[in-house]
């Protein structure tokens, strides 16, 4: 358990804890904690937003300095994955050739306008969410519950080395199962805290909200690779957190 937790929090986030132990075991355990390791990113943005009032700053420049933190809380490497992935897919070549594109080290048009819509959802999104500190930290949780599920036994790898094949396949649906109740038990808690019944049931749905972008996205992406990369979790992980972000700023105040 320590060395999977360890495992998530230096691959998911800047902090780097390492650990002696990286085998599949150990892999299967990270990729369950994943949603903790959103503590940290989602903490870090919170922390700037908690801090905007004082300091006196509006609403949406208060949201471009929490989404930058998330994205320097995790050197932007989830949205590099989204980048590549965008770029893969929208070259509409087969598999192996947008693998390929995946792995190049520049970045194309479809993942520019990809990268820039998705920021921009994210910082309108967190601007107008009723309770934003409490928003991003329940975003950044449910964001990372799609990493367990795109680890089901039933996803393969899409090659066969990195990260993608190291956590492929390793985490059953039960285990997934469990996972998805505790982060919705615990963005329902965080949701009732700030908002009472009513921020709970929102925070509820923003966790299905982002879970169900992340499971059509995997399914897409899947189809078209075969498999999972650690640019598709990386992806994964932007896509399930803007989803997350607009169904909280969705409805009334």
């Amino acid at each position: 358990m320590t060395a999977g937790l360890r495992l998530a929090v230096t691959l998911l986030t800047v902090v780097p804890l390492g650990t002696a132990r990286v085998d599949r075991g150990t892999a299967r355990t990270a990729m369950l904690l994943a949603p903790a390791a959103g503590l940290i990113t989602g903490g870090a943005a919170a922390l700037v937003l908690l801090a905007a009032g004082p300091l006196g700053l509006s609403g949406p420049l208060a949201a471009v300095l929490a989404v930058a933190a998330t994205a320097a809380a995790t050197r932007a490497l989830h949205l590099d994955g989204l980048a590549d992935l965008a770029d893969g897919l929208g070259s509409g070549r087969p598999a192996a050739e947008a693998l390929a594109v995946m792995k190049r080290s520049d970045i194309g048009p479809f993942g520019v306008v990809t990268l820039l819509l998705t920021l921009l959802a994210q910082v309108a999104a967190l601007a107008s969410a009723p309770h934003p500190a409490v928003a991003v930290l329940v975003a950044s949780v449910a964001a990372r519950l799609a990493l367990p599920w795109a680890c089901r036994a039933a996803v393969p790898a899409a090659r066969p080395g990195g990260l993608g094949a190291l956590v492929a396949g390793t985490v059953g649906t039960r285990a997934a199962l469990l996972a998805t109740a505790a982060v919705l038990a615990a963005a329902a808690g965080a949701g009732a805290a700030a908002g009472g019944p009513g921020g709970a049931v929102r925070a509820a749905v923003a966790v299905l909200a982002a879970l169900a972008a992340a499971l059509l996205t995997l399914r897409h992406a899947v189809r078209r690779l075969g498999g999972v990369t650690g640019d598709v979790l990386g992806a994964l992980v932007e896509v399930a957190a803007t989803a997350a972000l607009v169904a909280l700023a969705a409805g009334p105040p």
